[in-house]
């Protein structure tokens, strides 16, 4: 009798990760050594930002992807908070506007030049205050124009519209600080997760709670994200400090169709997720691996398949758009991680393919650069999806940039594939952004 091993069948079973050369990360970052759980930084198409451990006021750092190497003690910085910096974010339709919240009550949107700082930003484009007590979270509505959802110690979640400076949605649900937030596909659901164990889901514009339940057993940071399909990926850990990820129906919140317990470790989980390719990335807070997850309408749902691993840890991370990788390359996604020694260590996790055209089976439309929807449309109860666009145009831009630099020096390929990468989506990016998007 012969036995036949059944294989999975994915178009991201091999995707691996490879950590990209020194040179083109970034070098002697002074990372704020807070201790609030956060991914400390923030990357899109033009620029990676970093929370820094600063004296006198909090600081962050912006820095042009193009720009890699060894960092000045004297480069410019964003300096505007009178304590520290707990949480930055850029904005999802503008590549130059970019969120910070602080440990002084206060939130301060910016705008960056291209191209980046040449001194030291100190007067913010909006300065929002209204949280009684430090802002610890951060989240850009996913379709609607320039609305930023807060929330802060005083356990209230705020939705702002940044172009006028107007609170537009008020929450006030929580008993406890959140841990975390996330919007559904076209942001008319919300999730959070709280320090009392609970993950609520509710209706963002009119603050209704509708769901609620038990994340995990434990007490300690638990996060939760929505998927495209509109489940719910949650981390957290169990009674006896096993780290944890579960996926939910927001229909029935109480009985999860998968809870998996991992490794025993302390740093919490970030789920960091490609609505693309329905792949999670779990990074943990402290850990030298990234793990990677495909969740699947079949049984066991989450698949694993692989880990990537480096030898320093990791103290803080932040996942790149997919605008914002190498198409040419088949990169599915690109992490910037914060290691303890200082440096921005670049990882790219490809898809192994030796065609040189363009795979439109691993790269379907993916989300633009560009809102559907006003604040306001979407307050008066406008839905709309999230614009997408096809990345065939993107690959076209870099392989032709690729194929000037080859020609140019075929040694010098590797070295400058992050500054090539970087110059080339400018094209791409100034078709993409409207100009009123600007603040």
């Amino acid at each position: 009798m012969s036995w036949m091993r059944l294989v999975r069948s994915s178009k991201f079973r091999h995707v691996y990760g490879q950590a990209l050369r020194r040179e083109q990360g970034f070098e002697d970052i002074r990372v704020s050594k807070t201790s609030w759980d956060s991914t400390l930084c923030s990357v899109n198409p033009k620029f990676v930002a970093i929370i820094l451990e600063t004296s006198g006021g909090g600081a962050f750092i912006v820095l042009p992807l193009g720009a890699a190497g060894r960092i000045p003690p004297d480069y410019p910085l964003v300096s505007g908070h009178r304590s520290s910096v707990l949480d930055i974010a850029w904005c999802p339709h503008n590549d130059n506007l970019i969120a910070s919240a602080s440990d002084d009550c206060t939130i301060k949107v910016w705008h960056i030049p291209d191209g980046g700082l040449t001194t030291t930003l100190t007067v913010p484009k909006v300065n929002l205050v209204r949280h009684q007590r430090r802002v610890n979270l951060l989240l850009w509505h996913p379709t609607a124009r320039d609305v930023l959802l807060t929330a802060g110690w005083d356990t209230k979640v705020l939705l702002w519209s940044v172009e006028s400076g107007e609170l537009l949605v008020h929450i006030d649900a929580h008993p406890a600080v959140l841990y975390s937030a996330s919007f559904n596909w076209n942001g008319t659901k919300l999730v959070t997760t709280c320090r009392d164990k609970k993950m609520r889901v509710f209706d963002p514009r009119s603050g209704e709670l509708e769901s609620v339940a038990e994340c995990h057993e434990s007490a300690r940071a638990t996060r939760a994200i929505y998927l495209r399909s509109g489940l719910i990926f949650t981390t957290g850990f169990s009674r006896g400090s096993e780290r944890q990820y579960s996926l939910r129906d927001p229909q029935s919140l109480h009985e999860p169709i998968v809870v998996a317990s991992m490794e025993m470790a302390s740093g919490v989980l970030f789920p960091m997720y490609d609505p693309d390719t329905n792949m999670i990335y779990l990074c943990g807070k402290g850990d030298v691996v990234i793990k990677y997850f495909e969740v699947t309408p079949e049984p066991p749902f989450v698949h694993y398949v692989n880990t990537f691993q480096t030898a320093e840890p990791q103290r803080g991370i932040a996942m790149m758009p997919k605008r914002g990788c190498d198409i040419a390359a088949c990169e599915v996604a690109k992490f910037y991680r914060l290691q303890s020694n200082g440096q921005c260590q670049v990882v790219s996790m490809t898809a192994p393919r030796k065609s040189e055209h363009f795979q439109a089976d691993i790269y379907p439309d993916t989300l633009a650069a560009q809102a559907a929807l006003t604040a306001e449309q979407w307050l008066a109860g406008s839905v709309a999806e999230p614009v997408t666009f096809s990345l065939r145009e993107c690959f076209a831009a870099l392989s032709a940039s690729k194929s000037v630099s080859n020609r140019a020096s075929a040694t010098s390929t590797q070295s400058s594939g992050g500054t090539r990468t970087a110059a080339a989506w400018q094209q791409i990016l100034r078709k993409q952004q409207p100009s009123g998007n600007a603040i």
